[in-house]
């Protein structure tokens, strides 16, 4: 019990400082972008922890208890797309607008507006589904409930909290968790390590291909895992929602620097870890070894800490992942084309009535697959080939044209879905076919295209 009041009272906290920031809430700014106000460190922690969620606590550490050191392919297209947003975040946050889909219709047209809303409510209701999913796994892991039971319970504290506050309770909150849950792996790390009889004992015990660079996979193999994650972070809503509530164009940019640095070391500590706990506990599932080192691998105390801190980065990334699709409904929906004078306070009222109704649907889809693993690559490849290869165009292609645009995004989310229901033909990786169809799409659709008009283009290309 002691793992479970340790885990309550850090959500308590949690909420209570939801509910005081929720004061700060009165326009669809402080709800959406935080009024526009962070700063370069406060941006650090919300990106990292945004990002570090059961994707690399729960998937990525399931992936390194089977493959070793190359489970770092799943990490490494998240390490090349930080190092291009770097180049992105400044003009980003110049244009001062709210979602990726508002950046759609600047440099395309309303139809790509639509389209990349429609993607990232699916992708990102999917993503969401399975911190679900994680949440379940840890209450089950550390006080017996069923998963199912515990899939609940995470659910109801996601929703209930994301709605208070919007932006401002995820961002200031991911500070702390992020911090936490760093210093805890930090700490861990020699127990657990000593647990294991030391290295030796570890390379010992495990297949020498646990330590190679691609181990048992192929190079397609590899890169099906890594392009995923790239393509996603590369267009990711999250971010660029964050750049967007930055206090201006040198906090965003400053931010990624901390950023990359942190997920490196963070993912690869995961790895390690992962590798370490497989060489202990043999015979379990694969996707909790982190949990089950934790639990028990470490001392009640270290363990306490880390167990409410996981919780606390899952419902972090849960909650973020669960904002921007509410935003897109809101923003890129009804007040675009269905009620443009809606007063700010209905905004922010209806805003959190759609966070409660996602969060449902969310719910719903956790039964659709059956591995963490499996839905991450779903929901990156969907979101990562339907939107991430028009927006990286509007900042680095002038020729790109609203056809184009428009075309890569709607070719991307179909080839996605149509491939995942056919059950993947030839056993090849979604996100191949689909990558090929997006780009394909966009590039000769834009050079069959007149040239778009440079007030389209001009925003886009000014440091």
């Amino acid at each position: 019990m002691l793992y479970f009041w340790a885990i309550l009272i850090y959500l308590l906290i949690l909420i209570g400082v939801g509910a005081i920031l929720s004061r700060r809430v009165k326009t669809q700014t402080d709800f959406m972008v935080a009024g526009r106000e962070l700063s370069a460190p406060i941006l650090v922690g919300t990106l990292l922890a945004t990002w570090i969620g059961s994707g690399s606590i729960i998937a990525g550490a399931g992936l390194s208890f089977e493959k070793g050191f190359s489970a770092l392919w799943f990490d490494a297209g998240v390490w090349v797309a930080i190092i291009v947003l770097y180049f992105i975040a400044g003009r980003a946050r110049k244009l001062a607008q709210f979602t990726v889909p508002d950046i759609l219709e600047i440099r395309y047209n309303k139809y790509a507006r639509i389209l990349g809303s429609l993607t990232t409510i699916i992708a990102y209701t999917a993503i969401v589904s399975y911190q679900f999913k994680a949440g379940g796994m840890v209450l089950n892991m550390v006080i017996g409930i069923p998963v199912d039971q515990g899939i609940i319970l995470t659910a109801v504290f996601v929703i209930a909290y994301t709605a208070l506050a919007g932006m401002f309770s995820v961002a200031y909150t991911d500070v702390v968790n992020g911090v936490v849950l760093v210093v805890g792996f930090i700490i861990g790390f020699p127990f657990l390590l000593k647990l294991a009889g030391g290295w030796g004992n570890v390379t010992a015990t495990l297949p020498a291909d646990r330590f190679q660079i691609l181990g048992t996979m192929t190079i397609w193999e590899a890169l099906g895992y890594s392009l995923p994650t790239m393509l996603l972070l590369l267009g990711e809503s999250n971010m660029y929602q964050r750049f967007f509530s930055a206090r201006d164009e040198r906090a965003a940019k400053a931010s990624v620097l901390g950023w990359i640095s942190g997920t490196i070391f963070v993912e690869t500590l995961i790895v390690v870890l992962a590798i370490i706990g497989s060489s202990i506990f043999l015979d379990i599932n694969p996707e909790s070894v982190i949990l089950h080192s934790v639990r028990h691998g470490l001392s009640p105390v270290i363990g306490c800490v880390l167990l409410a801190a996981i919780v606390a980065v899952i419902v972090s990334t849960a909650d973020s992942f669960l904002l921007v699709p509410s935003t897109n409904i809101m923003r890129d929906i009804y007040q675009r084309f269905i009620n443009p004078n809606v007063s700010q306070r209905r905004m922010v009222l209806y805003s959190r009535l759609v966070v409660i109704g996602l969060g449902i649907i969310a719910f719903i889809q956790v039964k659709f697959f059956t591995t963490v693993l499996a839905m991450a690559l779903y929901a990156y490849t969907m979101y990562g080939v339907g939107v991430t290869p028009a927006t990286l165009a509007a900042f680095f292609w002038k020729r790109a044209t609203p056809t184009g645009g428009v075309c890569s995004i709607a070719s991307g989310m179909i080839t996605t879905i149509a491939w995942e229901l056919l059950k993947k033909p030839f056993n090849v990786p979604t996100v191949y076919p689909a990558l090929i169809l997006s780009v394909s799409s966009l590039i000769i659709i834009s050079l069959l295209t007149p040239k778009p008009k440079e007030e389209k283009v001009r925003p886009f290309f000014q440091e």
